[in-house]
């Protein structure tokens, strides 16, 4: 996933490490759009309109990608493959702004049914704003398995958090500030709890001096220009704490906020303000820290 992981594991069971490698390995197999051989890169590969049946955790991404694409009016996308490569941050490089993707909705034109899914357009699937999220709720259910009740799982900055630490507090998490940005501290407890953080300042590139965000904005095929700093989201599960803070992100401070607002969603947007920062966070979130 081109990350680091850790887990912090109160009284660890014998094998967690072996397990966590055997959970990351599985999914890298299915998801990973830098592998050639994945299940990913081969459903890509498939002539437009052939049906074929995907792995169990592979169906399942997609079919929460599509219903945050649902949700969030398609600013999560997950066959956004095509836009992502254009811009420089696929496997195969820079592509070329010129190329105009074969389709400005991708995701609807990815059909399932049953475990099997097909291509209905050109498009290509990407789980980049996903596929982390998900691999921490793996990692955390292969734990439990095992009988581990206490550990704190993070994988490229996603996290999750069960039970308590050896002193008994809980696992206390500092949410990273955008860099040079005053913005304000979060601390939260990660008990039962996921965050995943999306941020124009993790991945991306510069072209003629301008920053170009990895976030892409499926309405307008470019990087977001939105001056979106960063979107924490606090949820039950990781994978959708990822989703819904790459939605966000695209979506900007007023609709992504206002979105998360109506469906409750705890969540933290800095926004670039001059020289400073704004800080919006929604009712949900706000009572967490009250």
């Amino acid at each position: 996933m081109g990350t680091s992981w850790s887990a912090r594991i109160v009284d660890a069971p014998p094998g967690c490490g072996d397990a966590i490698e055997d959970v990351l390995a599985r999914i890298i197999a299915q998801m990973s759009n830098w592998e050639a051989d994945s299940d990913i890169s081969r459903f890509n590969a498939l002539p437009i309109g052939a049906w074929t049946t995907l792995p169990s955790d592979m169906m399942t991404v997609l079919t929460a990608g599509l219903a945050m694409a649902r949700l969030s009016g398609g600013a999560f996308d997950p066959a956004l493959g095509q836009m992502v490569e254009r811009w420089g941050f696929g496997p195969t490089g820079i592509t070329g702004p010129e190329i105009v993707p074969a389709h400005l909705a991708p995701w609807t034109m990815i059909e399932i049914a049953d475990q099997s899914a097909r291509r209905l357009a050109d498009v290509k699937l990407d789980f980049s704003g996903i596929a982390k999220g998900f691999a921490v709720d793996a990692v955390a259910e292969a734990l439990r398995d095992l009988g581990a009740r206490h550990f704190l799982v993070e994988i490229g900055g996603e996290l999750r958090g069960e039970g308590f630490k050896p002193d008994h507090q809980p696992w206390w998490v500092d949410v990273e500030a955008p860099p040079r940005l005053s913005a304000p501290i979060l601390r939260i407890a990660l008990c039962g709890l996921s965050v995943a953080t999306s941020g124009d300042y993790v991945r991306f590139r510069a072209e003629n001096e301008t920053h170009l965000s990895h976030s892409i904005d499926p309405s307008t095929g470019r990087p977001i220009g939105n001056d979106v700093a960063s979107v924490t989201v606090l949820h039950e599960s990781a994978m959708l704490a990822d989703a819904w803070a790459t939605a966000i992100t695209i979506l900007g401070h007023e609709r992504g906020m206002a979105l998360a607002t109506r469906l409750d969603v705890a969540a933290r947007l800095i926004l670039r303000a001059g020289d400073g920062v704004m800080e919006y966070m929604t009712p949900a979130l706000a009572s967490m820290l009250d």
